[in-house]
């Protein structure tokens, strides 16, 4: 019964950190818990201690293992509410300076680098053509379209 309680042990703890590198939303790191919580009841048992302090081992390892995998787990599931913030999906939404501007093109300074950019088309009520833009204008991304800004005037309280 020791070599049992060891495997399951060893097994436990294999399958545990399983869950670091294969995330199943604590599907593994549960499963492994509770094969190392058995193993340990077993080895410790088998070697002549009584089963009370058996079964208070593998409590404690069932309990702090558990709760290693709960807060993991939760950790790893608040990081998939944040916004991205790198790559094409995160500059969307920053403001940056116009440097130069044509009609309908020029290039935009954007968190330490220059970028190509073009008014996004907007919806209009009225059939004036969109204000001009100028070097020193604030804009902000809308979209990002290979390596080309899509960017639209900033609203006052964008600024702030």
């Amino acid at each position: 019964m020791t070599s049992l309680g060891l495997v399951l042990l060893v097994l436990g703890a294999l399958v545990a950190v399983t869950e670091a590198h294969y995330p199943s939303h604590g599907i593994a790191g549960g499963s492994g818990v509770v094969l190392m919580a058995v193993g340990a009841v077993l080895a410790i048992s088998s070697a002549g201690a009584g089963l009370l302090l058996a079964l208070l081992a593998g409590a404690a390892l069932a309990t702090v293992g558990a709760g290693a995998v709960v807060f993991t787990v939760g950790r790893g599931m608040a990081t998939r509410s944040r916004r991205v913030q790198t790559g094409a999906e995160g500059i969307v939404g920053h403001v940056g300076v116009v440097r130069s501007w044509t009609d309908a093109s020029g290039s935009v300074a954007l968190d330490g680098a220059v970028w190509r950019a073009r008014r996004s088309p907007g919806i209009d009520d009225d059939d004036e053509p969109p204000p001009q833009l100028h070097a020193g204008d604030r804009v902000v991304v809308e979209r990002l379209s290979g390596l080309t800004l899509s960017v639209r005037p900033a609203e006052e309280w964008e600024l702030m």
